[in-house]
């Protein structure tokens, strides 16, 4: 095809917007297929590094209906069909009763994808503000029930492994509201026994950055249902310390990660509990140490 000799500003205007668009679209693809590959990456590696999945478990996902829910179950489903062991998945959402919640939403989601789920209907709505006075946080008690009442349905529905949806900065916010409120020096572990010994409770998301899961969420068009119970609470002290890792993390780039590094590299020795290192046992170490170096001395 014979070329013009000269820019006609006309043919230019009307090749360059749909070429533009074009060119939009296949950047926004590229951006969501690495977005969804780097989180297929970070949970296929909690779950080796931790060995949350094993050959036959059947593993209830713990569905709230919020953007972290959904992207686990979404990327579990995405592992699933390429996994070296066979595992199955059950979707559980538990309606707590709360006024106004869509019963619908989640419902209709799952049928649409063909995903195996059951809704459980527990009234701790109505406990929780009964039992929780005018002015304290709703958390504590709604997470008790609802942890309660999921893991004595994952017995029921015969599940081995029962998946939280809690990602880096859950892990972080934790550890410093037990840091700063209560005196203790714990997070949450990608992996858990429960305390009766019954159920094993696993955080595929563990690796997962916030921002990188609300992406994804946004791109999928999840059905997000918000919660009204917890997360509209003024005098949450998870929302500030939220607020200061926020903070944190545009100021000075890197540090959530060396932080959430630490969680995972843990020096007993370099901290004070004398129940995870024998510090009155650090003279008969050492005595029997400088025997050891006095034996080596008189063999040679």
């Amino acid at each position: 095809m014979q070329q013009p000799d000269h820019f006609d500003p006309a043919v230019a205007d009307t090749a360059s917007p749909s070429a533009s668009v074009a060119a939009q679209d296949a950047k926004q693809k590229r951006e969501f297929n690495k977005l969804q590959k780097r989180l297929r990456r970070e949970v296929g590696n909690a779950i080796l590094d931790y060995n949350m999945i094993d050959e036959g478990d059947r593993v209830m996902v713990c569905l709230s209906g919020g953007k972290d829910s959904y992207t686990m179950l979404e990327i579990l489903r995405n592992l699933q069909r390429n996994a070296p062991v066979s595992f199955s998945l059950v979707a559980v959402n538990l309606d707590q009763k709360q006024p106004g919640f869509p019963e619908h939403v989640l419902p209709r989601y799952l049928d649409a994808q063909g995903v195996e789920y059951h809704i459980l209907e527990r009234d701790t709505y109505s406990v929780v503000k009964e039992k929780t006075p005018e002015g304290k946080t709703t958390c504590a008690l709604c997470s008790r029930l609802r942890r309660g009442s999921l893991y004595g349905f994952a017995e029921e529905i015969g599940a081995n492994k029962i998946a939280l949806g809690h990602h880096r900065e859950d892990i972080l916010e934790t550890l410093f509201l037990n840091m700063f409120f209560g005196g203790t020096l714990k997070a949450m572990p990608p992996k858990l026994l429960s305390d009766d010994g019954k159920n094993i409770v696993i955080r595929p998301l563990a690796y997962c950055k916030e921002a990188d899961i609300a992406e994804f969420s946004r791109q999928m068009e999840f059905p997000i249902i918000p919660c009204n119970l917890c997360g509209s609470q003024p005098n949450m002290q998870r929302q500030n310390v939220k607020a200061m890792l926020a903070e944190w993390d545009k100021k000075y780039p890197g540090r959530l990660e060396s932080m959430f590094k630490s969680v995972t590299n843990v020096a007993p020795s370099q901290l004070a509990d004398r129940t995870l290192f024998d510090f009155e046992g650090l003279e008969a170490k050492q005595a029997e140490m400088r025997a050891g170096r006095i034996q080596a001395l008189n063999v040679g």
